[in-house]
């Protein structure tokens, strides 16, 4: 079976101009931009990192999720599944980034898969 890297991970914050300033100056995490909606995309070495604000209602503070890379979003749910693990949100499109689903193993905890879009294309 191929290794699979954690490709973003979700920080909930109170504050994210506060979490951006503090990741950039202890682990030098850039911060790439700050979304319409209450979310900081950031870059942490070779992945990504997210500042949701506690405002979107999906994460209190404690809820970091990590994100694992997939091939195929749909097989890896049933994979999941037939496991022991919950499916939480199914396959879902990102505009212009991609797809994620959020899941949970058999021991509770809350994780999640993405799929890049691919170059030149959209998700949808």
């Amino acid at each position: 079976m191929t290794r699979r890297s954690v490709v973003h991970i979700e920080i909930p914050v109170a504050d994210r101009q506060a979490a951006s300033q503090f990741y950039q100056e202890v682990f030098g995490w850039d911060q790439l931009d700050h979304l319409p909606i209450d979310y900081t995309y950031a870059q942490m070495g070779n992945a990504s990192a997210g500042y949701p604000g506690l405002s979107l209602g999906s994460w209190k503070p404690g809820d970091v999720i990590l994100y694992v890379e997939s091939a195929d979003i749909d097989a890896d749910l049933k994979a999941i599944e037939a496991r022991g693990g919950k499916v939480l949100i199914p396959r879902t499109p990102i505009p212009g980034r991609g797809w994620f689903a959020w899941f949970i193993d058999p021991t509770g905890n809350k994780l999640a898969l993405f799929t890049d879009a691919p170059s030149g294309g959209s998700s949808g």
